[in-house]
């Protein structure tokens, strides 16, 4: 993963792929994980998504990895909220009520870091990595998670239309890197308004993925 990529979209204001409103396959699908009121979710690649002060709102307990320390900053001062930070092994940890986001690489997060989640909410990390680096990812989602529950939102369009990030992610290829972790259901598909970046035609796609074969 090129870090400084997406650490130069930041400075640089470049955030197309942030949504300025919570994320409507969210909102609608989260119900089929079964969440009790206070379950602590992970996002992570989370960036400053609204989604998190939605997630807030309805009473869950978030934590979330990012690489830029910029987006979180940004995500903790537009949450009007004032984060303890400390450092944890190679990462930094800004903390609120409710709230643990792990600034750095993801692939230094374990899970005792971490800490026990019940869920996951992927919308902005398997759809921004580039497919020599997903396995990787997906196994160490698992691992560092005990394979939680997953709500999974990708992009699917065609390849030869744009080039990623965000990346397309079809069925065949979150079959590849779950498969055999999750058992997995395909909830729904939503046309994306004038295509993606306006160039190639997209659907977001909400997937429900559940431990066990």
């Amino acid at each position: 993963m090129d870090t400084e990529f997406w650490h130069h979209k930041w400075r640089e204001g470049d955030i197309a792929f942030h949504e300025g409103a919570p994320n409507a396959l969210l909102q609608t699908h989260l119900p089929r994980l079964g969440l009790a009121t206070g379950s602590r979710i992970f996002l992570p690649l989370c960036g400053k998504t609204r989604d998190i002060a939605w997630l807030l709102a309805q009473g869950y307990r978030v934590a979330g990895a990012e690489l830029s320390q910029l987006a979180i900053r940004q995500l903790f001062s537009e949450l009007g909220l004032t984060p303890d930070v400390k450092e944890t092994g190679a990462l930094a940890h800004y903390r609120a009520e409710h709230i643990d986001i792990f600034v750095g690489d993801i692939f230094a997060l374990n899970a005792q870091a971490l800490e026990p989640v019940q869920a996951i909410y992927d919308r902005a990390a398997l759809v921004a990595l580039p497919a020599d680096i997903r396995r990787r990812y997906s196994a160490h989602l698992a691992a560092i998670t005990a394979a939680a529950p997953q709500l999974l939102v990708t992009l699917a369009y065609d390849p030869a239309q744009l080039d990623g990030p965000p990346f397309s992610i079809d069925g065949p290829e979150v079959q590849r890197q779950y498969q055999g972790i999750y058992q997995i259901t395909e909830l729904a598909r939503k046309a994306v308004p004038g295509g993606l970046k306006g160039k190639a035609e997209a659907v977001e796609i909400a997937w429900h993925l559940q431990p066990g074969r």
